[in-house]
């Protein structure tokens, strides 16, 4: 059981993180100002950098390495903002990695290094108006019509929506009702009936995406079917993957967060000395340490185990849960140190809480994770229904 990364990993790391942090701040406040999500030529400097295709398989043009080397990238960036994050974490850890497991060989060949030349980002399309947690409620429709793909429906949440050019769509097929009838179709963003209501207004999330999706007898090649009904279970252990990007990213913001801080107390002075001489900013800055490190170790364990393969799906949503809830309690208590600081915008921290708060909802959320944990512990699954 090694703890340490290899002279490789840390390579990738440090250059990751000089590279966030010498030109991404100011990228940073552009997008939390304007919303925007980063624009064609930052995407082509994150594609010339490999940033995009670090666990992407060497013959689609990524660099094959393991997901743990694609994570550690994600969290130097998510250290900065989420913002700046975002197509790592899509083209690392998101729906980019289903088209490449279980697209057909031409789908694949066209997406995946597209993705990788950040020519393409894919958007995962599952929550729908009566179905989130409960996904298995989903009735967005698909029907074989000879070599077409009909889908009929609307989805919510979908980050990236409007902006991706292409969207993994989650649909009911033949009508078969629970989990048995689920499978996923890849629509490109130009296909006659899918459109996309108005941008969300979200509490944090600044610069990535997220508006409702119509699709209104949508209609693709055969081709471009990933999963037919009974490929829910495929598709969820895909999704184990997201999930520990989900994770990456919230521990991305309060490790940047605690970076921040532990600079600030040093700096900030009252009372005639720098408010790190007071024991009880001391405690609270270790509290902070203990709880980012735990999350980096719990992740990096369930990435190690997975390799080039998926995570064990409890090592992913206990991950998931720790990082989710970690990172709400660093950040606000980064705020609280830094003050009337913590709280202007102008210096970021409450940026960083605002955008703490997101990743416990999305992915699943930090409660149903840990009944699906508990589930695992006892053996046997929890009836959510009446």
């Amino acid at each position: 059981m090694d703890f340490n990364l290899t002279d490789d990993q840390r390579q990738l790391q440090d250059s990751a993180r000089r590279f966030a942090r010498a030109e991404l701040a100011a990228l940073a406040i552009e997008t939390e100002e304007t919303g925007h999500p980063i624009n064609d030529a930052w995407m082509a400097r994150y594609a010339d950098l490999g940033v995009l295709g670090v666990n992407t398989r060497e013959e689609h043009g990524g660099l094959g390495l393991p997901h743990l080397d694609a994570f550690l990238v994600m969290e130097e960036f998510a250290k900065v903002s989420v913002g700046v994050a975002f197509p790592v974490f899509e083209t690392s850890a998101g729906p980019v990695r289903i088209v490449e497991a279980l697209g057909h060989p031409d789908l694949a060949a066209r997406v995946v290094p597209a993705s990788v030349q950040g020519k393409m980002m894919v958007a995962i399309c599952m929550s729908e108006p009566g179905a989130g947690t409960a996904l298995t409620d989903l009735r967005t429709t698909a029907r074989i019509d000879g070599d077409e793909i009909v889908i009929n429906g609307a989805k919510r949440w979908c980050s990236g929506a409007g902006h991706s050019q292409g969207y993994v769509v989650f649909c009911r097929f033949d009508d078969t009702p629970g989990a048995k009838g689920i499978g996923a179709v890849f629509v490109d963003k130009d296909t006659p009936g899918l459109t996309f209501g108005p941008q969300e207004r979200l509490m944090g999330f600044r610069g990535v995406p997220s508006a409702d999706i119509m699709l209104d007898e949508v209609r693709v090649p055969r081709e471009h079917l990933l999963v037919g009904a009974g490929g829910f279970s495929q598709l969820m252990g895909l999704f184990n993957l997201e999930r520990l990007g989900n994770a990456t990213m919230a521990l991305g913001v309060a490790a940047g967060a605690l970076e921040q801080v532990q600079t600030y107390v040093q700096d900030r002075s009252q009372f005639g000395k720098e408010i790190i001489d007071f024991q009880a900013v001391q405690m609270r800055l270790a509290e902070m340490a203990i709880k980012v490190e735990a999350s980096r170790l719990m992740i990096h364990r369930a990435a190690a185990n997975a390799g080039t393969g998926l995570p064990k799906s409890d090592e992913a949503a206990m991950a998931k849960c720790m990082a989710n809830e970690i990172t709400r309690e660093v950040t606000t208590a980064a705020m609280q140190l830094m003050g009337g600081y913590g709280y202007a915008r102008e210096y970021g921290m409450e940026r960083r809480v605002r955008d703490s708060f997101g990743w416990g909802i999305a992915g699943g959320s930090i409660d149903i994770q840990k009944v699906n944990i508990a589930a695992g512990l006892v053996g046997r699954r929890f009836n959510q229904r009446r």
